[in-house]
């Protein structure tokens, strides 16, 4: 494993949760592993991206209810291609050269679990996306 490599893994928080078993599929392996720790440590930057996206589209976030604002969640994240690339590109430029390997074997699983990681985790903090919160 070169120097790059080594650091990427090695600043990755550890999630206790995310346990790694022979049962489990290769895929959800991929998820525990790597997926998951690199979603938590880059959740700020993703929140970030996330209100930028909200100003962007006009602010209509905001004007909604919260059943609407889970939904607004889930559809730009799954309808925004665009806006769904720029996610993947936080992740995946924090993968190792192994882990990249590994994931452009079955990339289009694993882009639906990585942005189902990524749903939750706004979903989850979607206090965090209140309007006094973002400026």
């Amino acid at each position: 494993m070169n120097l790059r490599d080594l650091q990427v893994v090695e600043m990755r928080p550890e999630i206790a949760s995310a346990k790694v078993s022979e049962k489990m599929s290769s895929d959800e392996c991929f998820q525990n592993q790597t997926l998951r720790p690199i979603t938590k440590l880059q959740e700020d930057l993703i929140l970030e991206v996330f209100r930028n996206y909200i100003v962007k589209h006009k602010n209509s976030f905001y004007e909604l209810n919260l059943e609407k604002r889970l939904d607004y969640i889930e559809n730009a994240i799954l309808k925004d291609i665009k806006f769904r690339n720029s996610l993947k590109g936080i992740i995946i430029g924090q993968f190792s050269l192994e882990e990249y390997r590994k994931y452009i074997l079955n990339s289009s699983a694993l882009n639906k679990r990585m942005m189902n990681i990524v749903k939750q985790n706004l979903q989850e903090r979607i206090q965090l996306l209140e309007r006094e919160l973002a400026y």
